[in-house]
């Protein structure tokens, strides 16, 4: 996950993400470096948007529970489709998280 905060870090001060810039975040963090994760996180970046990404990310989970009272009052069928909406959530952070694994 360092990894992918690197790339986003560099990204806002708007520094080339590459190799040797990732390798540098994580080395000042403190971490140690892994050569494979690195080159793997620049390669899949490479044709990407990060700001389209970022826009299309899931919704932080801290919001969630201001959604939860609107639907205790709607009854079941409310809570069924926020059910599924986490599950989408979840499915597409774990399928995110694959690549850097």
């Amino acid at each position: 996950m360092e990894y992918v905060y690197a790339a986003l870090l560099l990204h806002k001060l708007k520094k080339e993400v590459n190799e040797e810039s990732v390798s540098s975040v994580i080395k000042a963090s403190g971490a140690e470096v892994n050569a494979a994760q690195v080159k793997s996180l620049v390669a899949a970046l490479a044709d990407v948007n990060i700001d389209e990404a970022v826009k299309a990310a899931p919704v932080a989970v801290a919001a969630a529970p201001a959604a939860e009272a609107p639907a205790a009052e709607k009854g079941g069928e409310a809570k069924a489709e926020e059910k599924k909406d986490a599950k989408s959530e979840e499915q597409a952070i774990e399928g995110l998280s694959s690549l850097f694994d």
